[in-house]
Parts: structure tokens; sequence; C-alpha cells
């Protein structure tokens, strides 16, 4: 309660400064606004075809305290609140042999006033990267000359530990630039991590956020675009937790119990995937967590036939369902583009620290989020609360599904 007291006290003090790159655990900001700045800054005409995918190796264990606290010194001044961060950060943790130990670096992660420590600390790299010729504060004229003379624009996006350096310029000058961020970040005793902090073009793609944003070729045309699509990763790890929750279910409990806890995880997941070229995955996704529950099912009722099974969990179909929901069809969600907000997150918060009604009604930053949201509702409990009962054509239990 005391860190929540104090963040309600530290938050306005520091959002004030926060600069527009950083997008993580800040009021009125969401990942999909990074994933569409980085969209947005790699398409044509702006063309920032190179990127630095940062990676901070160990960000809110190795955060040196007496640095954060020159920073925090910058913008408090009551020595109450001062001696309440410091005594936070020192408070220690709490090991696997129940010992205390002493923390001599670093933010305790699970707290609630660490996301904003953070924040203070990567705040440094944001003014860093404002401030060099070429960032995000030089001018659109100051810009295209540096471009006539081979000289390299950059610009940051970072969402907490997180970031990506998009260059208008050269491998090479990106190259530099990594090595520049790393000097800047040990200034706060923070250190890249030489194997995953990657430089890459825009053709060959990167995954941020659990997002794949890569340019391809559109079908049908000679045209190229930045399309953002779920990861391999995210799709795998989709995998996996309906994999294990499949077999943490005993085959003794009902069908509903099942799919109330594959429908909760799966909407989620599909709710914030659902802002992209989506459709393909989710058919995919949509194919194999129909054959895991049949699986299920089949373990469930080992003596009994298809027809049986059919009869009795599918009203004759093909798709599951309990007596009280059926199993979430992620086919029927769709899917939309989230759409760059740029200078309206601003105006936003503006509108948000005066009290203005326009902050909650007036600005959205994804066309129709309500429908949507709605739409992965209805696909989870099936347009209703009872299961359906009219038969339902669908693939054989032995069919693979397409990408």
């Amino acid at each position: 309660m005391v860190q929540a007291s104090l963040k309600l006290v530290l938050e306005p003090i520091f959002e004030a400064d926060f600069l527009p790159c950083s997008y993580g655990f800040r009021p009125k900001r969401r990942a999909h606004d990074a994933v569409a700045e980085v969209r947005y800054l790699a398409s044509r005409p702006r063309c920032y075809e190179w990127v630095v995918e940062g990676d901070i190796k160990a960000c809110f264990d190795e955060i040196d305290h007496t640095a954060l606290m020159g920073r925090v010194r910058r913008r408090v001044g009551d020595n109450r609140v001062l001696a309440l961060v410091k005594a936070f950060l020192k408070a220690g943790i709490l090991s696997e042999e129940r010992l205390l130990e002493d923390t001599t670096a670093g933010t305790p992660q699970g707290g609630i006033l660490s996301p904003l420590l953070a924040n203070v600390a990567l705040s440094v790299l944001d003014e860093n990267i404002a401030e060099r010729p070429g960032g995000p504060n030089t001018g659109k004229l100051k810009r295209a000359t540096r471009l006539r003379h081979g000289l390299p624009n950059f610009k940051l996006v970072r969402y907490a530990d997180d970031w990506c350096l998009m260059v208008r310029g050269t491998r090479t000058d990106a190259e530099a630039l990594r090595e520049d961020i790393a000097a800047v970040l040990a200034t706060m005793g923070l250190r890249l991590s030489p194997d995953k902090t990657l430089i890459t073009h825009i053709d060959e793609g990167l995954d941020f956020l659990g997002w794949r944003i890569q340019r391809h070729r559109k079908r049908g045309t000679s045209k190229h675009y930045v399309y953002v699509y779920p990861s391999k990763k995210a799709v795998l790890a989709a995998k996996r937790k309906i994999k294990t929750l499949c077999r943490r279910i005993e085959i003794g409990q009902p069908l509903d119990d099942l799919l109330r806890r594959v429908n909760a995880t799966v909407r989620g997941w599909a709710g914030y995937f659902r802002a992209g070229v989506s459709s393909a995955v989710f058919s995919y996704l949509s194919h194999y967590l129909w054959q895991t529950v049949w699986r299920w099912i089949r373990r469930k009722h080992p003596k009994s036939t298809w027809k049986q099974l059919r009869q009795r969990y599918c009203g004759g179909g093909w798709w599951p369902a309990g007596t009280e929901r059926e199993l979430i069809d992620l086919e029927k969600i769709g899917t939309t583009r989230y759409r760059y907000r740029g200078s309206v997150i601003l105006a936003l918060a503006r509108h948000h620290q005066r009290g203005d009604p326009r902050s909650l009604n007036g600005f959205r930053g994804e066309p129709g989020a309500l429908k949507g949201a709605r739409r992965v509702r209805e696909a989870a409990r099936g347009n209703g609360t009872t299961a359906r009962q009219s038969p339902r054509p669908g693939p054989t239990f032995m069919d693979r599904p397409s990408r």
C-alpha cells in the first residue's frame, strides 16, 4: 500500500519528463503503440530499414542504486520521499532458502514501484538518443541534409527494457550507434547482451513484444509492405500452454472445466494478437486447439466410438461443447490493423492530466476496439450461454491444419 501511494505521488512528476519514445508501464500507452511505431518508421517513405534489437542483460537486477537515486533527486527534493524510495531499493529479497539477502543493485521485480523506477533509469537512453544529431529532436530539413551528406538518422522505440533503434542509414551506422548505447547504459550499471543484441534489416525481420515485423512482397503484386503478425515464439508458447492445460486437467473432470480454462487462455492471447495480420495463425491455432481437445476427450472415453462422442459432445457435429460452454473458435475472431496514433497519445495525455472527459471518449487507439472485444467474447461463449447443438462440418481428426 505504501508503494502504491508513493507511485501515485512520483508518477505525475516523472511522466512530465518522459519522452514519447517510451511506451512501457505508462498511462494511456500500450505495447501495440510501440509495435505500430516500428512498422510506421520502417515503411515508406520514412525507410528506417536497419534495426538495432536491444537486449539489456538482467535489467531489473543490475540498475545501479546510486545512479538511480541521482536521477530521482533531480526531480524530487523531499527527503522523506527520497528516504522511502531508498528504503524500498535496499529492502532485500527472500531467497528460496527463506533467507533475507541484501540488494545492492536493481529494483525488486514484482514491486509496484519497480516499473516506474526502471523507466526513470532507462530514460537516460531516451534522452541521449533524442539529443544526438539525427535523433528525434532533429528538424526535418536537417534530417534531409544529413541524408544528402551520407549521415544517418535514427529513432528509438522502447517498451520497458525491450527497445529497437530504427536507423535510416547503413549497417556500419547501426553498429556505431550500438556501441554508443552500450556506453550510455553503463552509466546506470547496465550491460547489453552481446548474443541477443542484434542488427537486422527490415527485410530479414525482427521479433518485438511477441510480434514478427518483416517486409514482404504483397501476394499478386510487385510491391513490398511491412507486415506485423504473431512470432513463432508466441505461437509455440500458446501451443505449450494449451497442451499443459489439457494434461493438467484430469480426465475425470467434466469437459466444461477444460473448456473454461482453455477458452480463457486462448481468448486473452487472441485479444492481444488480433491487431495484426493474424488470420492464418488463428486458423492454424484453432485446428491445433480442436485436435488437442479431441485427444483429451478420447482419453476420457477410450471405449466410445467417434459417433457416440460426436452425439454426446458435438450434437452430431464436430465442434466440442459442454453443457455450459463450447470451445472457442479462433477463426471467428476478426483481425484488424492497429493504427499508429503518434501525436494523438500526447493529446490524450494532456486531456487526461486536465481531467478532460475527452480523454475517455474522444480518442481511441484502435478503431472498432469495443466491437472487436465483443467478437472475442462471443466466439468464446458461442454467442450465448448454451452450447450449440446443430451439426457442424469440420476437419477429421487426422487432418493437419494448413498454414
